[in-house]
């Protein structure tokens, strides 16, 4: 017996559910790539991708996902042989590092934990004793959906102007983007990139890199990059240099109708809604931590994000069951732990098209599944989080 019906609804951190409205603007035909209607849609798109990442440096769009933007950005502005230093604050970090030293470069981690946000004056300290300037690249995560940490990006520049070190610095926003502030320029960022499938409410397969004046003199004089990739190959006047070839069109239209809905809604709505619905989800998931079986990976509660919350679960309790359960019985699809947290955690996202009924309903399913199992869990966990929402939510 269930209590399930239609298509699941997917409550993991990426590839998210997407607006009707997105799914309906791939479902036309495919125009000329080489027409101003093309040249229109994709002018417009850099430039909004630009004022997402709030630079008035250069984007550009790669039919990719995150590992290929990450290979974006760092095959534009390093040489092999050059030393990169990856912050560590869950899986992304380091996955971004291996990425660097599979094409060449030598990586350095700068240990952190999968429970905890970098710290600023670790970097600041690190940077200090690189007198040689050995590093040329500092890359980390604004959010590690793997861990469920939010790094504090400003903090981390602002130690790195402090050092006084010329290391550019690389952000990873791919579960931030759309969801939260993200100030590029602002906070001394020279790279950034991201993904189409998260806050971007797009299919995957779209990929992004922002880059400032420092970053594209830098490019200049780098010896890695390669024909796709290269942002002097996706500069001239065809439109089609833009994506190294064919443009990825109907993923285009899709991204076009995403973004017009993040204006419809206004940026800071979006931030404020995922702020909301993230603190919400935290409400619950402290009410049934009391039960001494489920809990916070994040132990600082100002370093948890707003877009993926990640439970830990103790005592010989296996979260692949309740996982299952959520599935097959309610039709609600939990991310799953990955990495470090594999068998150790299950993942609630709330990031990208989500609402309170989305979120109310996936903690319910979880509430329901906790009881059906019999897992030790505090009570009135679901009512937590109703109760702040309505406190919040001004009628």
């Amino acid at each position: 017996m269930t209590v399930r019906a239609g298509r699941e609804f997917l409550a993991i951190p990426g590839p998210t559910t997407m607006p009707d409205e997105v799914l309906r603007a791939m479902h036309r035909p495919a125009i000329d790539i080489y027409s101003k209607e093309m040249l229109d849609l994709t002018e417009s798109l850099l430039g909004d991708i630009s004022k997402l990442f709030a630079t008035k440096g250069k984007s550009y769009i790669y039919i990719a996902n995150g590992h290929g933007a990450w290979e974006a950005a760092l095959s534009n502005v390093l040489s092999r042989g050059d030393k990169v230093l990856v912050l560590e604050s869950g899986r992304f970090a380091i996955g971004w590092g291996n990425a660097a030293a599979l094409m060449g470069a030598e990586v350095e981690v700068l240990k952190g934990d999968w429970r905890r946000a970098v710290r600023p004056h670790e970097v600041e300290e690190r940077l200090r004793r690189d007198t040689e300037h050995k590093i040329k690249a500092v890359v980390v995560v604004q959010v590690d959906t793997a861990s469920g940490v939010q790094n504090d990006i400003e903090a981390i520049g602002k130690a790195i102007k402090a050092s006084g070190h010329p290391a550019l610095y690389m952000v990873d926003t791919v579960a931030s983007l759309g969801c939260m502030p993200f100030e590029m320029d602002k906070w001394g960022v020279d790279v950034a990139m991201s993904g189409s499938q998260k806050g971007l409410m797009t299919p995957p397969g779209l990929g992004f890199v922002a880059a400032n004046a420092r970053a594209l003199e830098v490019h200049k004089k780098a010896n890695m990059s390669t024909p796709y990739w290269s942002w002097s190959e996706r500069e001239g006047t065809e439109n089609y240099r833009k994506y190294a070839g064919t443009a990825p069109v109907h993923l285009l239209f899709a991204l076009r109708k995403a973004i017009d809905l993040l204006h419809e809604e206004g940026l800071e709505n979006a931030f404020r809604r995922h702020s909301l619905l993230g603190e919400a989800a935290r409400r619950a998931v402290a009410m049934w931590s009391e039960g001494q079986v489920l809990g916070f990976n994040v132990a600082e509660a100002s370093e948890r994000s707003n877009t993926v919350t990640t439970v830990t679960m103790s005592n010989g309790h296996d979260p692949a069951v309740l996982q299952r359960y959520c599935k097959d019985k309610c039709g609600v699809v939990l991310g799953t732990g990955i990495g470090d947290l594999s068998g150790q955690a299950f993942r609630i996202a709330h990031m990208g098209h989500v609402n309170a009924p989305m979120l109310l309903g996936t903690l319910g399913v979880v509430e329901i599944a906790l009881n059906a199992l019999k897992i030790p869990h505090g009570k009135g966990g679901l009512e937590a989080a109703v109760s702040y929402l309505g406190e919040e939510v001004a009628a």
